[in-house]
C-alpha cells in the first residue's frame, strides 16, 4: 500500500484491477486466478455482481443463444431448466459460480470507477474511485458493449404524465395490470416483452421503426432426468456444448455469405406467414433489407402476441408524446398509461473511455473520435496494460460471447504471463499492428451481410464503421486469440527483479 499526503485516502496497490462484474469480469477473475495470478481486485459500480443480467430485469427477458453454450467451459455443470436461459436463472448462475471459485475475498461492490490515468514513470494505472485511489499495474474492463441504455428522445417525454421504464431499468413497482401500455422499440428486447405482458394490460401499442427479422425459437423445458442423464455420461455436455457451437456457426457461415442468409429468409417468411394471417400486418412486418443485417431475432411467441385484439401494431417511429398520448411518425397516436422505452443499448461506448486518460494525456474517447478500434479487440495503441473485454469488432449476429470472452481471456493470460517472464514494466500494442488488422478486418466486412445487407444498425459508429462485428468464423477468432504474439507489442525495458505472482501473493487492498 502506497502512503498518502496531507492526509487523503491512501493508495491501494494490486496488480490486476477488473472493472466491472458481469460475464466477463466474473470470468477474468477466475481465468486470472488459475493462472496463478493471485493480487487481482474485481471493482462493480452496482450493488451486486451480474452487469447486464442484474440491470435487465424486464418481463420476458432470456438469453437468445442456447444455455449450454451462454455459460463457462470451466463451469458446464448448471441444471439449466430451459433450452434458453430466463434472466433470473442465468443471474443466479453467475452468482453460484463467483462463489463456488471463492471471489468474495476479490469482488468489491458499490465502488465506482471515475477514472484512470496512465503514469509513465511508475508503470502503473492510477484509478479515482468512490471509495478512494487504486494502483494497477493491469487495467482490465469488463464493462461489456450492452451498459448504457439508449433513452428516447423526442418532443414532450418530459411531460408524460405517467411511469416511463427503459427496459434496462426496469420498475417492478409499477403495475402494468389493466393499463394501456406502449412499447417503443422493436428489437430483442421488445420482442420479448410484448408476449409477457398483454395478457394482463388492457391494451398493448408497439411501435415499429423498422421491421425485424424473426425466427422461431425452439424454448422448451428441459426435464430433470435430462439434465441428471448429462451428469451422469461422461463428456455429454461437451457433446451437446459442441453441437449447438457447430448450429450457432452455421448462421455466422450465412452472414458471411449473404446468398445463403436468402434461405434462411425463406424459413422466417414461412414463419411469418403461418403466424400472422393479416396480409397488411405481415407485409408491415417483413423487413426489407436481408437477414442478420441486424441482430438475428428469435421468438415463437411474438407474432402470436401480436394477433391478440388488444395487440396494435404501428409501423412508424415515435415523433412526439402528447399528454398522454404517443404520436407516430404517420399520425398515428396511442393512448398509454405506461410508456416502456425499448431502445437498446449506446453500444460501444464504454462508460469509462471519457476518463482514461493515455500515454499521451488524451483519453480513449479522443482516441477513439466515435469509432473504437483495438486490435483483437483488446488492446489499445497509446494506452499500456489495459485489456479490453468483447471490445471493438469481436462479435457478431450468431456468436456466443461466453466463447470470444474464454479466449480473450486465454490471451490475457498469456501477456501477463510473457510480462512476468520477461521482467517488463508494460506492453503496449504497436500502432502499425493495430492499423493493419483493423483495415483487414473493415476490408472483410465489406462483403458480410453485416456491411452489405441494405440496413442501418448498431453495429455501426455515426461516422458509418462497423465497429461491433468479426467478419470470420468463430473459429479463426479462437485461433488468434490463443496465440499471443509479443512482437506485436513494444515493451517497456525490464525494471529489474520481477514482481512474483505466486499463490502465496498476498491481495494488497487494506
Amino acid at each position: 500500500m502506497i502512503p498518502a499526503q496531507g492526509g487523503a485516502r491512501p493508495v491501494r496497490h494490486v496488480r490486476v484491477v477488473v472493472v466491472g462484474a458481469g460475464f466477463s469480469g466474473i470470468g477474468a477473475a477466475i481465468r486470472l486466478r488459475q493462472a496463478g495470478v493471485r493480487d487481482v481486485l474485481v471493482l462493480e459500480k452496482g450493488a451486486q455482481l451480474g452487469g447486464t443480467w442484474r440491470e435487465n430485469t424486464y418481463p420476458g427477458c432470456a438469453c437468445d443463444v442456447p444455455s449450454t453454450l451462454y455459460s463457462y467451459s470451466f463451469a458446464p455443470g448448471a441444471a439449466w431448466s430451459r433450452v434458453f436461459a430466463e434472466q433470473r436463472e442465468i443471474h443466479a448462475y453467475l452468482r453460484t459460480t463467483a462463489e463456488r471459485y471463492g471471489l468474495g475475498d476479490v469482488l468489491r461492490c458499490g465502488v465506482h470507477v471515475r477514472e484512470a490515468r496512465w503514469d509513465p514513470a511508475a508503470g502503473r494505472w492510477l484509478l479515482a474511485t468512490g471509495e478512494g485511489p487504486y494502483s494497477a499495474s493491469v487495467l482490465v474492463l469488463a464493462t461489456g458493449p450492452w451498459h448504457v441504455p439508449r433513452p428516447l428522445d423526442v418532443p414532450g417525454i418530459e411531460g408524460f404524465a405517467g411511469p416511463v421504464l427503459h427496459t434496462a431499468r426496469w420498475d417492478h413497482d409499477v403495475d402494468l395490470t389493466g393499463r394501456r401500455v406502449t412499447v417503443v422499440g422493436s428489437g430483442a428486447s421488445a420482442v420479448q416483452i410484448v408476449p409477457a405482458i398483454e395478457a394482463r394490460a388492457a391494451a398493448v401499442h408497439l411501435f415499429q421503426r423498422t421491421a425485424q427479422w424473426v425466427l422461431p425459437k425452439p424454448d422448451l423445458p428441459v426435464p430433470a432426468a435430462f439434465n441428471r442423464a448429462l451428469d451422469r455420461l461422461p463428456g455429454a455436455r461437451r457433446a451437446l456444448r459442441a453441437g449447438q457451437y457447430a448450429l450457432q456457426e452455421g448462421f455466422g457461415f450465412a452472414f458471411r455469405h449473404p446468398r445463403v442468409a436468402g434461405l434462411l429468409e425463406v424459413g422466417a417468411r414461412a414463419h411469418l406467414r403461418l403466424a400472422v394471417h393479416d396480409r397488411v400486418a405481415r407485409e408491415a412486418l417483413t423487413p426489407d433489407y436481408r437477414l442478420g443485417c441486424k441482430r438475428l431475432l428469435t421468438s415463437s411467441t411474438f407474432y402470436r402476441a401480436l394477433n391478440r385484439p388488444h395487440v396494435h401494431l404501428h409501423p412508424t417511429a415515435v415523433t412526439a408524446v402528447r399528454g398522454n398520448e404517443v404520436v407516430g411518425a404517420d399520425g398515428s397516436t396511442a393512448a398509454t398509461d405506461v410508456l416502456v422505452t425499448a431502445t437498446g443499448f449506446r453500444v460501444g461506448e464504454l462508460p469509462l473511455a471519457a476518463g482514461l486518460y493515455g500515454t499521451d494525456g488524451r483519453t480513449l474517447h479522443d482516441a477513439w473520435d466515435g469509432a473504437p478500434q483495438a486490435y483483437l479487440g483488446t488492446s489499445v495503441s497509446g494506452f499500456p496494460n489495459l485489456f479490453l473485454l468483447l471490445g471493438p469488432n469481436l462479435l457478431g449476429g450468431s456468436t456466443s460471447a461466453i466463447t470470444v470472452l474464454e479466449a480473450q481471456l486465454t490471451y490475457l493470460a498469456a501477456a501477463l504471463d510473457h510480462l512476468d517472464r520477461g521482467g517488463h514494466r508494460a506492453l503496449d500494442v504497436r500502432p502499425d499492428v493495430q492499423d493493419a488488422h483493423n483495415a483487414a478486418v473493415q476490408e472483410a466486412l465489406r462483403t458480410t451481410v453485416y456491411d452489405s445487407g441494405g440496413c442501418t444498425s448498431y453495429y455501426f459508429s455515426a461516422g458509418g464503421r462497423n465497429t461491433f462485428a468479426w467478419p470470420w468464423s468463430t473459429g479463426r477468432l479462437v485461433r488468434r486469440l490463443n496465440r499471443f504474439d509479443p512482437a506485436c507489442y513494444t515493451w517497456c525495458e525490464p525494471v529489474g527483479r520481477k514482481r512474483p505472482t505466486t499463490r502465496e501473493d498476498p491481495l494488497t487492498i487494506s
